[in-house]
């Protein structure tokens, strides 16, 4: 089996050795077959094991969130289709996925400064609200 590419921007590969399948038996439509065959799949990609960068490993553990064991083992499961093959593909697409997302840094925030114009019409606007609370206030000694 050929290595998994993660992303053609970055060169992150994963050795299939490093994702383990296992099939067991799904739930919902397929008749008679449902009970006799294992078509659905639980995908488990070890994280610590994984020859990913470090830098993508904590990306990961935190955007695998509840699939994510106390294990540090990502497990990815897969009973939408009928067939074996298709429910491992698309359990391996959703590996994929989540590892690009992983795989992209998140970009640094530029610090900035509120501009004067925008910091002369915050504290304008502070002011006529102040004066429009002031209004309200009952003075003492004027009886309506």
């Amino acid at each position: 089996m050929k290595k998994l590419r993660i992303q053609d921007l970055t060169p992150i590969s994963v050795d299939p050795g490093e994702i383990e399948e296992r099939f067991v038996r799904a739930s919902g439509p397929g008749g008679q077959n449902v009970n006799k065959v294992s078509t659905a799949v639980e995908l488990r990609f070890s994280v610590t094991g994984s020859s990913l960068p470090e830098d993508v490993k904590a990306r990961l553990r935190s955007l695998a969130g509840k699939r994510l064991t106390t294990d540090d083992v990502v497990v990815i499961d897969s009973r939408e289709h009928r067939t074996q093959a298709m429910n491992r593909e698309a359990a391996r697409a959703r590996l994929i996925a989540l590892l690009q997302q992983a795989a992209v840094r998140p970009r640094k925030r530029a610090a900035t400064k509120p501009s004067r114009n925008s910091r002369e019409k915050r504290l304008t606007e502070k002011k006529e609200r102040g004066d429009v609370k002031r209004g309200r206030r009952t003075r003492p000694g004027i009886e309506e």
